[in-house]
């Protein structure tokens, strides 16, 4: 096995960190794979990492993964032989996987109820309402006697409010305030906004620095930030079809859908920027992310490039 320079080593870590992260930019990403394909050691100690995940990966407790990078050490020697930066490349491996099975805010780990990459948890709040969390979602709930209010820090949640409570129900985030009445609702954080889709009945919405609120009726959604509330726009098909199991797209930007793909998959899932003026439309499964792109490839001229367990690109089909 050759050996790769601790320079090489410590570029692919930092890129695995900054593309696992899921605030990633487009040129990061173009930066990247200028990167990969500069020196063939790149792509030497970037498939070393991915096969170092694996092993990681299938090592899961803390004592097994304990006793993984402990037999790292006891091996140092052999392991000099393989390669100089080898042992080096395990133990930063094992700090790598950990910070990229976050890719969320730490602020996340706070809140009262938070749920990882592709899980998906249901809550029953004390007035008997039901929430059902998304994928690296976070929340926090606080009922008192004069309202009930949820504040949703980061994720998607659907909400069925219970009837026969008189106090006012209240979802929050950093962009405003939603009042719901009486109803079932879907809000999601997208970036610096917030996207509000009504199900039945209605919600009050206001943004954080404004003083009236406008109600968003059954069927239709809108898009909030601090200041303004967006035109109201019908409701997009099978909006809520992720709390059972499916992503429903509707002559869908294939971005978006990779997008939210990637919110079940660990690692880095992206879309080649060629590819951005695709659409889709479809129903794709969100627990089995590689049928999905599998179903994908066969909707579009286009296919799938993996670099180990924790990059995934969708790149134009070659001819």
């Amino acid at each position: 096995m050759s050996q790769v320079s601790a320079r090489a080593l410590d570029e692919a870590i930092a890129w695995q960190l900054c593309l696992g992260s899921g605030n990633a930019s487009e040129q990061q990403h173009r930066e990247f794979a200028r990167w990969l394909a500069a020196h063939p050691e790149h792509g030497l100690v970037w498939r070393r990492l991915g096969g170092i995940d694996q092993q990681l990966a299938a090592a899961n407790t803390l004592l097994a993964r304990r006793a993984l990078l402990q037999g790292g050490i006891n091996r140092r020697r052999s392991l000099r032989r393989l390669g100089g930066g080898t042992l080096g490349l395990l133990l930063a491996a094992g700090v790598a996987l950990t910070l990229l099975a976050q890719q969320r805010p730490l602020d996340d780990y706070l809140a009262d109820y938070h749920t990882a990459s592709g899980e998906q948890r249901d809550l029953l709040l004390a007035d008997r309402s039901q929430v059902r969390l998304n994928s690296r979602s976070a929340l926090d709930v606080e009922f008192d006697a004069k309202e009930r209010r949820l504040r949703l820090r980061s994720g998607e949640i659907l909400i069925q409010t219970a009837k026969g409570d008189t106090r006012p129900f209240i979802v929050e985030t950093e962009q405003g305030r939603l009042h719901a009445l009486g109803t079932r609702f879907l809000v999601r954080r997208e970036g610096a906004a917030t996207e509000l889709i009504v199900l039945q009945s209605a919600v009050a919405a206001r943004p954080q620095a404004a003083t009236e609120e406008r109600i968003i009726h059954s069927g239709e959604q809108v898009r909030m930030d601090r200041h303004h509330l967006s035109y109201s726009s019908p409701a997009p098909v099978g909006a809520d079809a992720w709390s059972r199991g499916m992503l429903v797209a509707d002559n869908l930007p294939l971005q978006q859908l990779i997008d939210q793909l990637g919110e079940y998959r660990s690692g880095y899932l992206g879309l080649d920027p060629s590819l951005s003026g695709l659409r889709i439309s479809g129903s794709f499964p969100l627990h089995d992310s590689d049928k999905a792109l599998a179903a994908i490839a066969l909707s579009l001229p286009v296919q799938t490039e993996r670099l180990g367990p924790w990059w995934t690109r969708v790149v134009p089909r070659e001819k």
